[in-house]
């Protein structure tokens, strides 16, 4: 071991780090890939209707279309804020 092992260590770290990120790109990538054009605008539309009604970050919604045998699911997930911060107690 040399003294400045340390430096190629975090190099091999990041590196990894850089490419598992790439990887989860590329995998999203894909999965849109064979998606409905529709789905972008079923995400901004229910966005601004839960707007109406609850203050959520843009990131709040997520909507993605899954294969269950010969079925296609719909999958919405809506992270919805806590009581006490929609409240403003």
């Amino acid at each position: 071991m040399g003294i400045f092992d340390f430096l190629t260590q975090s190099k091999k770290n990041s590196a990894n780090v850089a490419k598992n990120r790439l990887q989860i790109l590329i995998q999203q990538e894909r999965s849109m890939r064979g998606a409905p054009d529709y789905l972008p605008l079923l995400q901004r539309e229910l966005l601004e209707v839960i707007r109406k009604y609850i203050n959520v970050d843009s990131d709040a919604v997520k909507v993605g279309l899954h294969k269950d045998g010969d079925n296609d699911l719909l999958d919405i997930s809506v992270a919805l804020p806590d009581k006490a911060a929609s409240t403003g107690n």
